[in-house]
Parts: structure tokens; C-alpha cells; sequence
């Protein structure tokens, strides 16, 4: 199996969202993707199943804010301080879907652990929650105000929300890695918001953790490393700027 590294940097909301389903297009029986990304402008998803009347669309275009779509599961999301992540593989893998979830979250707590070893305490949840109760609670339409198995904690609150999705032949999954606390604001673009209003009850953030700002390109680096110790894989950068170029070209 061949690993594939790739960072697009900072790029809008329909890019990143595209750019993942086409990584899953393209995916041979005998090649995988290790995506890191970010958002710019800052930008809402919402879950596939989601409507996009749960968010304020007028308030967001206001603010600059992007609304999309992803393709997997899961509930809003405001992306701005964070990294994004996105791994794709064949369904020809030998991992199932919820192995290759619990692999991919062990890899970010490598990895994290790696960048500063203040986060050594992070863990994994261990408890799923009963998500049908959930969706009936205001806290229902956002995804950082619950954690399922597997998701990764510091001291019992989520730092990192991750979402997967089989299709065709491929299985995409993706998750967003707090860095900054901007991403609780994004109660404010909820539509009949209701008594919910403090995203700090449930998540914490590395800034928020370490009391400094995020070093992007060494959380990147620290990310590759931790992925290529857990997997066993030297992921290979060669060789991508074609790659890019076809996904991009593809995009446009």
C-alpha cells in the first residue's frame, strides 16, 4: 500500500469539501491519502444530513463565513482556528471502517502528544452516545457539543471531531483538530438557538490547553510523524504537485 501525504494549506470551504470526495474518486485498490488542510474564508459544514436552515445563512454571508455541505455524517462544525485532516483508503484495505476510525485517532494523539508533551493526558472516549436523544436537544445541531467513541478528550472535553462516510470503493474519513477558541462562536449562527450558548462547557482547544498559539507548520510535521508511526507507512510527498494539479484542474 502506498501512502500518499498531502497539504492544500488554506483554502475555502467548497475546495475542501471537493478536493476530499475527489481524493476518494481517484483512490486505487492499492494507494491511500493523508490530507492536512485549512479553511480560508472561515467556514460552516454541516453534516450530510443536516439542513441548511439550522444555520443564520444571512449572518454567516454578513460575516464572511462559508456555509458547505460535507459528504460524510455528523452536525455543524465553524472551522477557522483549527487543522483539518482527511484520510482516504480502499475498501480493498484489510481495516474496517470503525478500526480504521479508532487507528486514525490513536495516530492524532501520537501526534499531538509529539508537538507538545503537555497533552500527554489525552484519551479516547470510550462511551457512545445515544445520538437519536441528541438530535432532539438544542445542543443537537453542533458536533463539538458531544463526543462519540473514539473521539479524542483532554480531561473530558473534545478536542477532536471526526466524521467517515464509505463510497464506492473508497472510505473517506476527515475531522478537525481545535487549535484557537474562535470555533465556539459558531452558536451564534444557529438558528433557534434556544439555551445553548457556551461551546467551553464541552470542548477545549491546544491554545486554550498550552496558553500559546498554534505552530501550524510544526503541528503539520508532528501530524505526519505521528501518522507514520502508528500506520507503520512512510508517507510519500514526491510526486503530489500533479497530483494537485489534476484534483485541481478537476475543481475548477
Amino acid at each position: 500500500m502506498t501512502w500518499n501525504f498531502i497539504n492544500t494549506f488554506s483554502s475555502n470551504g467548497l475546495f475542501n469539501m471537493e478536493f476530499d470526495l475527489e481524493l476518494a474518486r481517484i483512490c486505487k485498490a492499492d494507494e491511500a491519502f493523508f490530507r492536512l488542510y485549512r479553511w480560508k474564508p472561515f467556514c460552516i459544514s454541516l453534516g450530510a444530513n443536516q439542513k441548511f436552515d439550522d444555520i443564520n445563512l444571512e449572518l454567516a454571508k454578513a460575516n464572511n463565513i462559508d456555509v458547505v455541505k460535507r459528504p460524510t455524517g455528523g452536525r455543524a462544525i465553524l472551522h477557522a482556528e483549527e487543522i483539518t485532516y482527511s484520510v482516504v483508503v480502499p475498501t480493498a484495505m484489510n481495516i474496517t471502517a470503525k478500526e480504521l476510525y479508532r487507528k486514525i485517532s490513536l495516530a492524532i494523539i501520537t501526534a499531538l502528544k509529539k508537538y507538545d508533551d503537555r497533552l500527554s493526558t489525552l484519551a479516547l472516549e470510550e462511551e457512545q452516545p445515544d445520538f437519536n436523544s441528541l438530535r432532539k436537544r438544542p445542543e443537537g445541531k453542533l458536533c463539538f457539543a458531544s463526543a462519540a467513541k473514539n473521539e479524542i478528550k483532554y480531561e473530558g472535553k473534545k478536542i477532536v471531531g471526526s466524521a467517515q462516510r464509505k463510497l464506492n470503493h473508497s472510505l473517506l474519513q476527515h475531522g478537525s483538530i481545535l487549535c484557537g477558541t474562535h470555533h465556539r462562536k459558531l452558536i451564534d449562527y444557529i438558528s433557534s438557538n434556544n439555551s445553548f450558548s457556551d461551546l467551553s462547557q464541552k470542548t477545549i482547544e491546544l491554545e486554550t490547553i498550552l496558553n500559546e498559539r498554534t505552530d501550524y507548520e510544526r503541528l503539520a510535521d508532528s501530524l505526519k510523524s505521528g501518522f507514520e508511526e502508528v500506520f507503520a507507512t512512510k508517507l510519500r510527498s514526491e510526486g503530489n504537485l500533479p497530483l494537485l494539479n489534476l484534483v485541481s484542474q478537476t475543481l475548477e
